[in-house]
């Protein structure tokens, strides 16, 4: 693994060899991964995993067009090679007007905010050992537990340094560690399954093993004996672990390449009030010590906070330099790529602005519905937005909750269910992408 300052050396070194090779613009992404993994099951050792890796990525343009190569091989001749084949293969690509480099006047000036994202630890294989058994064991213990899918404990350190052939070069590392365990409930046809797990990017920041193996091991038993709903209309009420995915549908849908190529069911969104009055939905990625924050994005440009939607209106889209481009637009440094191909859009840290009532008051006129605990497949059309998921957890009778439900789907549309979205005040940042629970009232249950 090379040092931050190595990493920019090795990749601005690479983009002036390719300017000297004949092509007229080039960047290059230094990225290295260094993870160690402990897996344990029924109190024994199963598995302890070490993996590292470290590749650069040459992307290069003559005139407009482009091509882009990798290799994790560093030797000097190697790479001299790597250019070379790089250059003749932009030579050969077709043309690509919006093909390019991000704007110069755009890049991120001066130093990148330290958002102090590495704990610069590295932790023994055996006390990941000691943590995975501690958390499987808290788990096992609660009763009504019959059997363990197992416990994990991992650590996992990464470096990534961007280099382009007109002046940006930048470099950040990033720590993180994750505890889990999945365990079983019940016996027979009554047997439930479920999990809990936490990720820091500080090992002081992570959740103790025995607080996460216990609810692990009591969302499993809450489960148990689970009823049956009917198939009719009903509000949905989302648990904040799976209503940041309804988020996940937004952030495709208001990419660049989803609104050039009109794919996206939001193509005229732009603007308009898209969400309920109420909703708004920020992005943070220079929060420190941030699960999903950055400096800058994948194509050296600022990142920074930004409404995406704000009281329930789209501001815009989130694009890239191309994209940009074919839109007539600036690009908005939300790019993001890896060691192979072009940019493409990811966001920073993601979180809904909590609501003004609380999650039971949310609940509380709810005659007959359900809260969702758990989603299952991918039954969500991008183009269209029409959503259709697998799902269970627990129904809600007269504004309490009554029982556990599965085995029942959930249905609507995404333009319609933003429409209806209301938010509890129970926002926690414990992820990338954080919400409090969300009730929707567009949407149709298919039970028994």
């Amino acid at each position: 693994m090379l040092t931050l300052d190595q990493a920019i050396d090795r990749t601005t070194d690479i983009t002036t060899a390719a300017r000297k090779a004949g092509a007229d613009a080039a960047d290059a992404l230094y990225y290295c991964d260094a993870s160690t993994s402990v897996d344990v099951r029924l109190g024994v050792l199963e598995d302890v995993q070490r993996a590292e890796g470290e590749q650069i990525g040459l992307r290069v343009f003559v005139g407009q067009r482009s091509a882009s190569v990798s290799t994790s091989d560093f030797e000097p001749e190697r790479l001299t090679a790597l250019v070379a084949r790089a250059v003749a293969m932009a030579r050969e690509a077709p043309e690509d007007r919006f093909a390019g480099l991000a704007p110069e006047d755009r890049l991120l000036d001066g130093d990148a905010p330290d958002l102090d994202l590495d704990d610069h630890s590295d932790v023994d294989p055996a006390a990941l050992r000691a943590s995975a058994l501690a958390c499987e064991d808290a788990a096992r213990a609660v009763d009504g537990v019959t059997n363990s899918e197992g416990g994990s404990a991992s650590h996992n350190r990464v470096r990534l340094a961007l280099a382009t052939s007109h002046g940006f070069a930048r470099a950040y590392g990033q720590s993180s560690h994750a505890i889990s365990a999945s365990v079983l409930a019940g016996s027979g046809s009554n047997m439930q399954r479920d999990y809990d797990w936490h990720s820091a990017r500080y090992l002081a920041d992570l959740d103790t093993p025995e607080a996460i193996g216990r609810s692990a091991g009591e969302r499993a038993v809450a489960r148990m004996s689970p009823g049956e709903l009917p198939s009719k209309a009903m509000p949905v009420v989302f648990d904040p672990r799976v209503g940041g995915s309804l988020i996940g549908h937004l952030i495709g849908a208001i990419s660049g390449s989803a609104i050039t190529r009109k794919t996206s069911f939001l193509l005229d969104a732009a603007g308009r009030q898209v969400f309920a009055r109420g909703i708004s939905i920020i992005e943070e990625p220079h929060r420190l010590r941030g699960l999903a924050s950055r400096p800058f994005d994948g194509e050296g440009l600022p990142t920074q906070r930004t409404a995406i939607v704000d009281d329930g209106v789209l501001a815009g889209w989130l694009l890239d330099s191309a994209s940009a481009r074919q839109l007539d637009l600036a690009p908005t440094g939300h790019a993001s790529r890896g060691t192979h191909g072009s940019p493409g859009v990811s966001t920073g840290n993601l979180h809904i602005a909590p609501g003004e009532v609380s999650r039971a008051a949310l609940i509380a006129d709810i005659k007959d519905g359900v809260l969702v605990t758990e989603l299952i497949g991918h039954g969500v059309n991008g183009v269209t937005g029409d959503y259709s998921r697998g799902a269970s957890g627990f129904r809600i009778v007269d504004g309490e909750i009554a029982g556990p439900v599965a085995e029942f789907t959930i249905a609507g549309n995404l333009k319609d269910m933003y429409a209806s979205l209301v938010a509890a005040d129970d926002l926690v940042f414990r992820y990338g992408t954080n919400v409090p629970s969300l009730r929707c009232d567009a949407m149709t249950v298919a039970g028994a």
